[in-house]
């Protein structure tokens, strides 16, 4: 009797086909809304008013794309149905690597610290710390944004870039701060990758004379490369993304993230017509470059860590 399930056409098995189609599937509306930005970004105000169920750009070009990255006079950008302002966008996309990069390289390096103390020190109490550290990852972020805000105000102005009137408020140091340090979940998912790790390969470490901080650097943080470039790149565009504590200590137009940025963008439209959507769209769609170049380039490596690391 012949399986149907094992039936092949050109090499391919029923079951793989299924398996493929699924897969087109979920890549394909995965991928439709970067389309559908790209398309929008491409097209003009009227003809998106014309035509909004065309899947193809409208009247395409790309003075858009064009207007968000680089200046023309207000009477080109009122044309395509903006205000008349421009918008700042390479600016806004500097100011958020600075934020993302600075933000990634201290999450991961105090987060790694900490859980090699949670997995390895031995103290007093360590495990009620550990419990009482995990419970913030209960504790909603807008109940800390008035105290952050309030402490960020209150801080000495000389650190490079801040103002000597509103402590850390409008500038890079104010948005970074708060994110700088480890988090609880950074610091659970490294301990936990820690106590995996073989205690012999540390005590041969100790039997040639290292101390922990060389161990930590030349021992663990060498076999703990997949899950710390996972942590690395979840916390980058998590940064990235991040809107509400930018938009509120760091609205000034030089201090700017490409969030925050977008949502002035779209606030500049007047309120007597319809948004610059096209205008949005094509800054939206700029502003998502670096994080497609990033997976681009890292997504294998991307893959293989999260598998390595044990994510599901």
């Amino acid at each position: 009797m012949t399986d149907d399930s094992k039936s092949t056409f050109g090499g391919l098995t029923v079951g793989k086909g299924v398996a493929w189609l699924v897969m087109g599937l979920f890549l394909a509306a995965t991928l439709f809304p970067i389309y559908w930005t790209l398309r929008s970004a491409l097209s003009t105000n009227q003809g998106l008013i014309e035509q909004p169920g065309s899947v193809l750009p409208i009247d395409a070009n790309t003075f858009n794309i064009e207007r968000v990255v680089t200046e023309v006079s207000p009477e080109e950008a009122a044309a395509a149905g903006g205000s008349g302002q421009n918008f700042d966008l390479l600016t806004a996309l500097r100011n958020s690597m600075i934020v993302a990069t600075v933000v990634t390289l201290g999450q991961v390096l105090f987060s790694a610290f900490a859980a090699y103390a949670f997995a390895r020190l031995q103290f007093r109490g360590k495990n009620l710390v550990f419990a009482m550290y995990l419970s913030a990852l209960m504790v909603p972020p807008i109940f800390s944004l008035i105290p952050n805000f309030l402490f960020i105000r209150d801080l000495p102005s000389w650190v490079p870039f801040t103002d000597d009137q509103f402590g850390w408020i409008n500038s890079l140091p104010g948005i970074i701060a708060p994110f700088f340090l480890m988090t609880p979940f950074a610091v659970f998912f490294l301990r936990q990758f820690f106590l995996g790790i073989s205690k012999e390969v540390e005590e041969a470490a100790v039997l040639d004379g290292a101390g922990h901080i060389r161990r930590f650097f030349q021992v663990i943080l060498p076999m703990a490369s997949a899950p710390i470039f996972t942590l690395a790149i979840l916390t980058y565009v998590t940064s990235w993304n991040e809107f509400l504590w930018p938009f509120v200590v760091g609205k000034d137009e030089d201090v700017r993230v490409l969030t925050v940025a977008l949502n002035e963008f779209k606030a500049q439209t007047p309120g007597t017509t319809a948004p610059d959507w096209t205008g949005l769209m094509a800054a939206s769609f700029v502003s998502s470059v670096p994080i497609l170049v990033l997976f681009a380039i890292f997504g294998r490596r991307v893959v293989d860590s999260i598998g390595f690391s044990g994510i599901k």
